[in-house]
Formats: C-alpha cells, sequence, structure tokens
C-alpha cells in the first residue's frame, strides 16, 4: 500500500492504534504508514503508532562478517572462491549479478513466484542456480541446501527471529561456511513484542467491550429485516462459502477491450487486485477496495486476513440477529491480469495457489477464470495475419531456450515481450543467426490512444528505444523446417581422440528410450556428444544433461553443442553418479560408459524417479555380464536387449566390400517401483 491507501484503510477501519510489525528492512512501508498516521493526525484523526522491534539478535557474533550495504558485501565477495548462498531474496540480487566473478557462482533463494523467477532470469541466474522455495526453514533444511550445493559462503540479512536469522547462522556454523551478514538497519524508537502486549491491555482496560456490549451498540440500518440464525438457513445468501473469487483478463489494457463479463465482475466486486496502470485504467469508476499487488504471496495472505473478520463477525452474533441483507453474502474479489487469463499469464501459478488454499480448507472461497483478449490476437487482426499455422512464444520476463533457432524454422513467429530492450535484443539475435532477411512487425501499446503497427528489419529493432508494451510478429520467408527424426552422419561430428557411439547404434538407441514431450535426460559416459546433441535436436523442449568426467570429451561436447547451435544441452563434467547432485529430476537416462560402477548409476537413479526409462549400451564382456546380474534381480519391466553388429559398404576400387563394427548389446528398461530397493 502506499499513503493514501494506508490512510483510507485506517480511516475506514476506524482504527485507533497501528502496530508497524513489517520487515525492518522494509523501510518504504514503514515510511507510508508513520506519514499516513501523521496526516490523519493533523486531519483531526489520530491514530497512535507503535513500532515492532524484531527480536532474537542479542549480540553480534566474533565469526560473522557484517556489511552495512549489499554493495560493500558484494565487493568482498570478489575476492572469495566457490559457491555462494544468497537469502536476501530477489529484488536486491542486481547488485551481486553485476560482476561476473560473482554471478555464476551464486545459488540464490527466492519465493517460488513468478516475479522472483523473472527477476533471477533477468540477471542472467540459469535455472540451476536458483531454490525457489517457501519458508520457514529449520537449521536442517539450511544445512541440507548448504551441502547440496557446496556452498562456502552464505550470504542473509540481519532480520531477527521471523526471518529465521538464527537457523541460518547455526547451518553454517555447523557446517564450516562462511558467513556473511547485511547489518540491520537502525529502527529509532520502539518496542518488543511483550511490551506492545502490555502497552495495549493498559490502554484497553476494562473500557475493551466485550461480545454482548458491541452488539448492543451496533447500529442496523433501518429497512433491513431481522431474522434469527435458524431462519438465515433458508436465506437465499446461505454458502458454503464466504467470499467469491475471479481471475480475470482484461486484454491489453484499454476499458474498451473489456468483455461485457468482466466488466460486470469489475462493477460488482467488493475488492480489486492487480497491477497499479489496471487499476488506473479499468477500475477507475470502480467503488471497490483496490489493492495494487497481484502475486500469490500477497493476494492470498489478504484474502485469509478478510476471511477471517468475516467469521469473527459471523461468531460475534452467532446466537443472535443480524440484517438479513448483510449475513452470509460472499465478498467478491477480483484479480486482474493482462491480457488473456489462460495465455502465458501469472494466473495459471495464483490459481493452483488459491486451489490448494481452498481444497486444504484454509480458504472458504469459489474460484473462477475469465478470459481476456490476447495481444497475439489482436496483433494478428491488425495486420490481417492468423496465428493457427504460427509458433507463438513468450519472452516477458525470461529466455527462451534457442529462440534463433525456433524462428529459422518457422515462416510466421508471434512473440510477448518485456518492452523495448526485447526487441533489440531479438534484432541482435536474428543479425547474428544469419536472420537479415526476416520481417518484423511491432504492436506498439496496443488498444491504447499512442498504439502503433510498424514494420522493421533486425537492424532496425536494434535501434528502437521508445519504452512501452511490444507485441511483435517475425516472418521468415526463407524457414526450413525441421527435420522430424534424429539421424545425423558420424562425419558431422568433430571427433578429436574421443570414442563415439556409432550412428546406426546411436538411433537404435534413442528409440529404445522411448523419449516424451518435454523429457529431461541424462547422456552418461557422454563421449563426443553425439548422442546428447541428436536428442537434443529432436525437440528444444527436451532437456539433455551429458555427465562426463574426461575434461578433453567435455569440451568436444561444448564445441558439438555450438556447431549445431543447441542451447538445450547442459554439460557435466563430472564422473557419475556424484555428477547428478544439483540436475533436475531425469526422466531418461542413456549410460554410454560407466567407468566400472554400472549398480551405483543404476541405484542413484532408481532413488532420483523410480519410473525412469533406461538405455545402457554394453560393449566389453564384463559390462555385458554384469547387467545380466542386474536384469536377473527382476527389479526392472518392460525389458528389452537387443545385439547388433553393423556392416558398412567399404569402397576399394570399383568393388564394395563389407566392413563389420564390434557388436553392442543394448538393454533397455524401467525400474519397478518396489519402494527404492537397492540394486
Amino acid at each position: 500500500m502506499n499513503q493514501e491507501q494506508i490512510k483510507r484503510f485506517l480511516s475506514n477501519g476506524k482504527f485507533d492504534i497501528v502496530v508497524d510489525a513489517t520487515h525492518p528492512f522494509a523501510r518504504e512501508i514503514t515510511c507510508n504508514i508513520q506519514a499516513a498516521v501523521e496526516e490523519m493526525g493533523q486531519n483531526g484523526m489520530p491514530v497512535l503508532y507503535f513500532r515492532l522491534k524484531r527480536e532474537g539478535i542479542a549480540e553480534r557474533e566474533n565469526d560473522i562478517a557484517f556489511f552495512e550495504t549489499n554493495e560493500a558485501c558484494a565487493k568482498v565477495l570478489e575476492d572469495t572462491e566457490g559457491n555462494i548462498l544468497l537469502t536476501i531474496g530477489s529484488k536486491e540480487l542486481f547488485k551481486y549479478c553485476v560482476s561476473e566473478r560473482i554471478r555464476h557462482r551464486l545459488y540464490v533463494r527466492v519465493l517460488p513466484s513468478v516475479e522472483s523467477i523473472s527477476l533471477c532470469a533477468e540477471q542472467g541466474i540459469q535455472g540451476k542456480q536458483i531454490i525457489a522455495m517457501q519458508g520457514p526453514f529449520t537449521a536442517e533444511m539450511n544445512e541440507a541446501i548448504i551441502r547440496q550445493y557446496e556452498i562456502t559462503c552464505l550470504v542473509t540479512k540481519e532480520s531477527g527471529v521471523p526471518g529465521g536469522y538464527q537457523e541460518k547462522i547455526n547451518a553454517a556454523k555447523r557446517t564450516g561456511t562462511k558467513i556473511y551478514v547485511i547489518g540491520r538497519l537502525e529502527e529509532g524508537e520502539g518496542y518488543s513484542f511483550s511490551e506492545i502486549c502490555q502497552k495495549l491491555v493498559e490502554m484497553a482496560g476494562e473500557r475493551f467491550p466485550t461480545r454482548n456490549q458491541i452488539k448492543e451498540h451496533m447500529e442496523i440500518p433501518c429497512g433491513y429485516p431481522m431474522i434469527s440464525k435458524e431462519s438465515d438457513h433458508n436465506s437465499d445468501h446461505n454458502s458454503d462459502h464466504n467470499m467469491e473469487i475471479i481471475l480475470a483478463g482484461i486484454g491489453m489494457g484499454h476499458q474498451n477491450c473489456l468483455t461485457k463479463e468482466v466488466e460486470r465482475e469489475i462493477r460488482e466486486a467488493d475488492i480489486l487486485f492487480g497491477a497499479e496502470r489496471m487499476l488506473k485504467t479499468v477500475c477507475s469508476n470502480s467503488k471497490a477496495e483496490k489493492h495494487s499487488f497481484y502475486q500469490a504471496e500477497q493476494i492470498i495472505p489478504f484474502l485469509h486476513e478478510i476471511q477471517r473478520r468475516d467469521l469473527w463477525m459471523e461468531t460475534l452474533f452467532e446466537d443472535s440477529f443480524m440484517p438479513c441483507g448483510n449475513r452470509k453474502k460472499p465478498k467478491k474479489a477480483v484479480i486482474l491480469f493482462s491480457g488473456d487469463s489462460g495465455f502465458y499469464s501469472g494466473c495459471q501459478y495464483l490459481n493452483r495457489a488459491l486451489e490448494k488454499e481452498i481444497t486444504e480448507g484454509r480458504l472458504k472461497a469459489s474460484l473462477h477464470i475469465l478470459p481476456g483478449i490476447s495481444s497475439v490476437a489482436y496483433l494478428a487482426s491488425c495486420i490481417g495475419e492468423g496465428y493457427h499455422d504460427a509458433a507463438v512464444y513468450s519472452i516477458h520476463g525470461k529466455k527462451i531456450c534457442s529462440l534463433a533457432r525456433r524462428i529459422k524454422r518457422s515462416p510466421k513467429t508471434f512473440l510477448i515481450t518485456s518492452g523495448v530492450k526485447d526487441i533489440n535484443q531479438l534484432g541482435e539475435l536474428l543479425t547474428a543467426a544469419g536472420l537479415q532477411e526476416c520481417e518484423i512487425i511491432t504492436g506498439y501499446q496496443l488498444s491504447y490512444e499512442e498504439q502503433r503497427i510498424e514494420r522493421h528489419t533486425p537492424a532496425e529493432c536494434m535501434e528502437l528505444k521508445e519504452e512501452g508494451l511490444y507485441t511483435c510478429f517475425v516472418k521468415n520467408p526463407y524457414a526450413i523446417p525441421r527435420r522430424l527424426t534424429h539421424g545425423i552422419a558420424d562425419e558431422q561430428f568433430l571427433r578429436g581422440r574421443v570414442p563415439m557411439t556409432k550412428e546406426e547404434i546411436r538411433e537404435i538407441s534413442i528409440c529404445k528410450l522411448r523419449l516424451s514431450e518435454k523429457a529431461v535426460v541424462y547422456d552418461i559416459g557422454s563421449g563426443t556428444g553425439s548422442v546428447a546433441i541428436e536428442i537434443a535436436g529432436i525437440s528444444d523442449d527436451i532437456q539433455v544433461y551429458a555427465v562426463e568426467q574426461n575434461h578433453e570429451a567435455a569440451s568436444l561436447i561444448e564445441k558439438n553443442k555450438k556447431k549445431f547451435d543447441l542451447q538445450n544441452i547442459t554439460v557435466a563434467e563430472s564422473r557419475a553418479p556424484e555428477g547428478f547432485a544439483g540436475l533436475p529430476m531425469a526422466t531418461h537416462a542413456l549410460i554410454g560408459g560407466s567407468g566400472g560402477r554400472l549398480k551405483e548409476i543404476l541405484s542413484a537413479l532408481r532413488q532420483m524417479n523410480p519410473h525412469m526409462r533406461v538405455v545402457v549400451n554394453a560393449v566389453t564382456i564384463e559390462t555385458i555380464c554384469e547387467m545380466r546380474e542386474i536384469l536377473s534381480m527382476n527389479d526392472m519391466i518392460k525389458e528389452e536387449v537387443v545385439q547388433l553388429q553393423v556392416s558398412r559398404a567399404k569402397k576399394a576400387g570399383s568393388y564394395h566390400f563389407m566392413q563389420s563394427g564390434n557388436p553392442v548389446w543394448i538393454c533397455a528398461f524401467e525400474f519397478c517401483d518396489d519402494g527404492g530397493k537397492e540394486l
């Protein structure tokens, strides 16, 4: 809330006292509360203000490094080595990411919200560096994270008991981790929790009204009939829900783009949530209580508070009378989202979070989603293009893997962007990929008075400077269709001295993996990376992790990755299974080389995902025997064992001779989910 919203809230609620229990680092909200209280006092509406001081930090320990600012802490971190766990949130993250010496070593613990993840992406923090979790965290949980990510330095704020400060310190000390603390700001005057409770008791004393006294002095508006609790059960307003929640898409933002249904819900709303831009444009005439936030972490606690107040009022009158027009009528909360609520919208995340609250009984509410007009549909209509046969992506607050490759393969591509910076980067990307012939149509401030539809070359996009809302269409007249099967010739790979799985073995092994959409694949003992390259080329939505302990081989995989322009491959230069630490859970794994540790690798894979599909390639007698022993233990299902020996024609003068390769065993199976039995 800003100062004006706080003042209105206090005035409407007729509050006499404010206890400011906000986070000690949240300086803006404290300033807004103090300013609102001061202004109300000047206007003859005095409100007492108490600042609650955080407890739990008795004194500063000598073995902890304290810093007054994030900038000072970041400067010292540049001279350290090892991984850094950052637990200060996402809003100050940019102060650490300005340094390349720090950014690639960061592991950032943030709230699991769209905004937090987007801020991480904007600063170049990769997915494997993001720990998106909701607290509170125990010392044991903190310790597990420190050990999992091999953290050598913990950065936190001096935030007291509510911020889990001591749990972080204890975990760091147990693991021998360096501790860097951003010192708590001086809060000035304030009181402890017990002191504030005592003051409230003293001020209220015997004057604090009982429930009966409140009921006796309640003024019932004229014209409302009084009904008993029993007759209320037959009221039209009786419901299992005391709140109606609507998630509404409002289109591009102009009021004229609202559907009639959304327009009606805004008009009838008791509470409106949304970005300040939306509240000003489409809700200017609404008399509802307005709040300029839209994240689950902000909205859900607010809805809980509303529900608690309503339940208190209901309990207060449980044995008395209430106006039938006021009782049991659900409050209507409308949460606004730009564009279409079902099209690349934060609505889905909030919907899942609210559904969980309702299912688990913490909120008594009904939940509905209303669509809006997407900016893609609007732009398509403006330029006379259909989007049924187009690729559609959102790069709003995130990076799209292999975006240039996707545009290269598609004649038509629509993009939802964050602003002019994304358009600049798009121009750079297409130019670097040799796609200068593409035509880019930008829709600027769609639906608003300043709306413009313009055509640009990639080079011109790099020069655009006017900030605002952009949706764009990329037309590629020389699109190259994506190949539908894997099958790259051996000669196309960079080889060096590293062994490589031959083409026919590679293709059959990949077929036996039975890959699915958005699969996460480990290529263990990756060698040249030929298998990883083949799999990654099937779909940009498949993520491949090439686990290889040989440095020369790992470097070769990176070179092949660059040659084939594949961004959905990550090289993990490590021995298996230790190299699995920190990687996302695999859905599929191909073991081309085990280094004599096949049992350990399979045990680690099954503990990770008991439903994983695995393919093992065996060349040596020892590996074949070990594989036979493992399969005989009946721990696998859907087994397939194939033995191949491929012969290829080799030209000698005017004749062709067949030259045979070594026999290879291909064993494919899925784990049997038996509760994690060891191999």
